[in-house]
């Protein structure tokens, strides 16, 4: 805060500047916990953004073991040591940010943290009772990129630009929809082509959810 905003009440700063006065007031008691209810939840991306580094800055200086209540993935993933995930009151799943993204014990975790599609059982020889799911950077364009390739022959449904990549979705002849993220994208929506699945990183849950013999 600048010297003339130091002037202004509390209820006159912007949003980002009331939310680090109330951490600072929170800060001043010297809490051996801190507990942060979805603090950034009304501010913009940008601020959102700033923020969040901010606190990460201020919980690795102070050591303060901190709870913070969020529904957001990115905030959850770059700010915890460790996640708990609730649905409904109910814990899912309790480990730290790779465990939780790269290994889910649930079905809504795997979908709650980070994009990822669901993918045909057969595909795979498991059950039909078992759901399999893949994360958008592991699917591909050329086999050679996974280690152990299944292919499957879809249609490009629709192809969104976030600025750094594009999110391409496709749909199976089955009506399954899947989608990659790709850097380049020299494709167009209805075009038909095969995509190659890392059986490796293939999440399988529920049923028969070990993953079948190579």
């Amino acid at each position: 805060l600048n010297h003339e905003q130091l002037k202004r009440n509390a209820a006159e700063l912007s949003g980002g500047q009331q939310q680090r006065v109330a951490i600072a007031r929170a800060l001043v008691m010297k809490p051996k916990i801190l507990c942060l209810d979805e603090p950034l939840s009304n501010l913009d991306a940008k601020l959102r953004h700033q923020l969040r580094l901010e606190l990460k800055e201020l919980q690795l200086k102070f050591g303060i073991t901190t709870v913070y209540v969020t529904h957001d993935q990115e905030e959850a993933l770059t700010l915890s040591n460790r996640i708990a995930v609730f649905q409904n009151g109910h814990l899912e799943q309790v480990g730290t940010p790779d465990e939780v993204y790269f290994n889910p014990q649930t079905e809504f975790v795997s979908t709650f943290l980070g994009a990822i599609s669901q993918i045909p059982s057969e595909l795979f020889g498991v059950s039909g009772e078992t759901k399999c799911f893949i994360r958008l950077n592991n699917v591909y364009f050329d086999p050679g990129e996974a280690v152990d390739s299944v292919a499957l022959d879809v249609e490009i449904r629709s192809i969104s630009f976030f600025g750094l990549y594009y999110t391409v979705t496709y749909q199976t002849d089955d009506g399954f929809q899947l989608s990659n993220a790709v850097i380049n994208c020299n494709h167009k929506v209805g075009d038909r082509l095969t995509l190659y699945i890392d059986r490796s990183r293939v999440i399988f849950l529920g049923g028969d959810a070990n993953a079948p013999e190579a």
